[in-house]
């Protein structure tokens, strides 16, 4: 467990930890690996977020699509804007794992953390529309393919002319370490962050680069918890693996926030990635800063 500034009895930090380790057993211990190899276990997995969503009061959309020869869907709820509700902000996370990996850091971690927001905004009244979703065939063999979630869901958003003013992708939250040499990065990327993995990572690619750090602007004012800004270049290869990458590819600005998953977290895609490796109380302080950053730039 790192050490966070302020934290332990702040009182104007709220405490989602149950709430968070809850989601995550759930997901982890209880449906365990789900992906189009265990369509039962995907199926779960989905039904289990829409009932979260629905004890919230929302209306669940599905989005069912094949993809071989396995029926698959995204999962949505909207809660609309009172002031500008055909502005959209998108916060996605995606439920499958890798096969034969539990996914509690990947990515039920995610989904934690977009169902506690989630449960915030059903009790307020944002100027714009904030839409959660939740995708699906985001890990191999289907990730970066016309059949993974993010894929389906940024073409069908651009075919129906939806105003997406920010995709914001929730990936890997859970995973922090002090330990020097820690953190890892691509070719050339560490050369200017930290060796230890103590940070929340956000990621974007140039183009989306403005509503990014708008976004990190109030993140910053109303959170302690460290964070690292980073860029992608589109050509590199691994980056059509990203989430972030079918948003971008229909014109709108996406950005990752993570604990950056593989290159930091050792049981990455692994049996190993079960739910006692996540450190709640890091996460419950990512969650509230990301509530309250949201509440401004809804409001913006």
């Amino acid at each position: 467990m790192i050490s966070i500034p302020k934290a332990a009895g702040d009182p104007s930090v709220t405490d989602y930890t149950n709430n968070l380790k809850q989601h995550v057993t759930n997901l982890t211990d209880k449906i365990g690996e789900r992906h189009i190899r265990k369509p039962q276990a995907l199926h779960k997995a989905a039904s289990y977020i829409s009932q979260q969503w629905a004890m919230m009061g929302y209306e669940v959309e599905r989005q069912p699509f094949t993809a071989k020869g396995v029926k698959c869907e995204n999962l949505e709820v909207t809660k609309t804007g009172q002031d500008n509700p055909g502005d959209i902000i998108l916060i996605c996370a995606h439920y499958d794992t890798a096969n034969e990996c539990p996914g509690a850091n990947d990515n039920a971690s995610g989904i934690a953390t977009m169902l506690e927001i989630a449960r915030h905004f059903s009790h307020t009244n944002p100027s714009c529309s904030l839409r959660f979703v939740a995708l699906t065939n985001e890990k191999p063999p289907l990730y970066g393919t016309e059949k993974s979630g993010s894929w389906v869901y940024a073409h069908r958003a651009s075919h129906n002319g939806d105003k997406i003013r920010a995709a914001i992708i929730l990936e890997s939250l859970g995973y922090y370490s002090n330990s020097n040499h820690s953190q890892l990065y691509p070719p050339l990327m560490g050369m200017s962050h930290p060796a230890q993995g103590n940070f929340l990572a956000m990621t974007s690619n140039i183009a989306s680069m403005g509503v990014m750090r708008k976004f990190t602007k109030y993140f910053k004012k109303h959170s302690r918890f460290r964070f690292e800004t980073m860029f992608m270049q589109n050509f590199l290869p691994w980056v059509k693996w990203s989430n972030s990458s079918p948003f971008w590819l229909n014109g709108y600005p996406a950005f990752m926030i993570s604990d950056t998953a593989s290159y930091r977290y050792p049981f990455y895609n692994s049996s190993r990635d079960t739910t006692e490796k996540l450190d709640y109380q890091c996460l419950s302080f990512v969650t509230d800063g990301l509530i309250r950053a949201l509440e401004e730039y809804a409001d913006e």
